[in-house]
């Protein structure tokens, strides 16, 4: 028996985009609120000591948590996801996510509470990831699942764009906290503000999602009662050398991101000198230059091809790390040569990888296993591409002295890493999994 998957109409395909867009903005801000601040306020409020630089590590070492336990959420979330439907999951995500960043706003610093502090901060640091972990692959599937096929790149890449809005608002709203108010006021409060902002845009995030339908292609899935017992396993069992083949590819997103957008701040604050407002303003014009070029690169790889893009965006945008930490270093102070060592490299050339990344991740599994497969090739590789860059990061310039070019090199090496996979993903003779029915399995 043949189950009709109806087409959805335009209206009801922007709403979900919107949707999509408007949780991922707001999950994405939370979680890089917590980068920006992590270096220049948790170093030195929750994590005192003689050395700045070890400080600092522990600081990112928080950070890194947050990317550790995202993998663990991928996969509840994805089961349930795969099992239960998407919208629901989206709901419960926004909500962990929301009430974890809002707490954190009120956790008291070592100086009130000692170890208790960074204890609190660190478990509240892991309901972020386990957030998260469930929220990206839930998101960018709504908006694949109900796009037309030969569109599914464009639409696909839409909800990408709430990395590009969260990152732009969490900079934008702590260097705007930190124009407004003195250095000590910032440092004792000011900071919380950001996060308990958090508090607000979830509300409005939930109001949102509550509204919107389930997928038509997961409709169909249940139509037919065709979920599977435990999708993890079946995903293992059909599609190992996708997952690897995507955790690969994931790589140089990961590095490259966290590089430019969390690393640099610390980097220009600390080394290059120029003042937070100046750094946090740099990273946020890239972020407002992305929302524009992600969308492009997006449509781009339904037009040429997804792995294409994706393997060419991968050795562009890791080679520009050498002209723009090069433009950093010898900046002589000038905001503008700085602004632009950012914005380029991270706001135009990194959308190439970003863009298509979703509907990439996608393409490698059909629909019955499809939330727990791109959750688990994203967060799980976020470990070793996002989570610990700020610290490779951190080491690789004290290590050179404070020259950058051993981490240029770093951030090559994930590139050409990234470039390989996405040429074996597009070698492959069904790249995506998703055109071909899984065979019928008994639950």
């Amino acid at each position: 028996m043949s189950t009709v998957v109806s087409t959805p109409d335009e209206k009801a395909v922007r709403k979900v985009v919107i949707s999509a867009l408007v949780g991922a903005s707001i999950e994405w801000y939370d979680f890089f609120l917590y980068g920006v601040v992590a270096g220049i306020v948790f170093n030195k409020l929750y994590f005192p000591g003689s050395d700045p630089v070890v400080a600092t590590m522990l600081a990112y070492t928080t950070f890194a948590v947050g990317f550790v336990t995202r993998p663990l959420g991928g996969v509840i979330f994805g089961h349930f996801g795969d099992k239960i439907g998407r919208k629901s999951m989206l709901v419960i995500t926004l909500m962990i996510m929301g009430i974890a960043t809002f707490l954190i706003g009120l956790v008291p610093t070592y100086a009130q509470i000692g170890i208790g502090a960074p204890l609190l901060l660190l478990l509240l640091r892991v309901l972020q990831g386990i957030g998260l972990g469930g929220e990206w692959g839930g998101a960018v599937l709504m908006a694949y699942e109900y796009a037309p096929k030969n569109k599914r790149g464009f639409y696909a890449s839409l909800p990408q764009i709430g990395l590009a809005i969260g990152l732009c608002m969490a900079s934008g709203v702590v260097a705007l906290l930190s124009s407004l108010l003195t250095d000590a006021q910032f440092m004792s409060w000011g900071w919380r503000v950001a996060f308990l902002l958090s508090g607000v845009m979830v509300i409005v995030g939930m109001y949102i999602r509550l509204t919107i339908q389930e997928t038509p292609e997961f409709a169909a899935v249940k139509a037919r009662n065709a979920e599977l017992r435990i999708p993890f396993i079946d995903m293992i069992k059909r599609y190992p050398g996708n997952v690897l083949k995507g955790m690969g590819a994931r790589y140089i997103d990961g590095v490259f991101f966290n590089v430019f957008g969390v690393f640099s701040i610390n980097y220009l604050t600390s080394t290059i000198k120029i003042s937070r407002t100046e750094a946090l303003l740099g990273v946020m014009a890239a972020a407002v230059v992305m929302c524009f070029t992600i969308p492009f690169f997006g449509r781009l790889s339904d037009r040429i091809g997804r792995p294409k893009v994706y393997m060419w965006g991968s050795i562009i945008t890791a080679l520009s790390a050498f002209p723009g930490f090069w433009m950093m270093t010898n900046s002589g102070g000038s905001t503008l040569m700085i602004w632009l060592a950012i914005i380029v490299p991270l706001g135009i050339l990194y959308a190439a990888v970003y863009g298509p990344e979703a509907a990439l991740f996608c393409d490698l599994f059909d629909a019955k296993v499809r939330y727990t497969g791109i959750s688990f090739v994203y967060q799980f590789s976020g470990i070793f591409a996002s989570g610990i860059t700020p610290i490779i990061a951190t080491a690789l310039i004290k290590s050179g002295g404070g020259e950058p070019w051993q981490l240029c090199m770093y951030v090559v090496f994930a590139g050409l890493v990234s470039a390989l996979c996405a040429w074996l993903i597009g070698r492959s003779p069904e790249p995506a999994g998703a055109l071909t029915p899984a065979p019928a399995r008994a639950r």
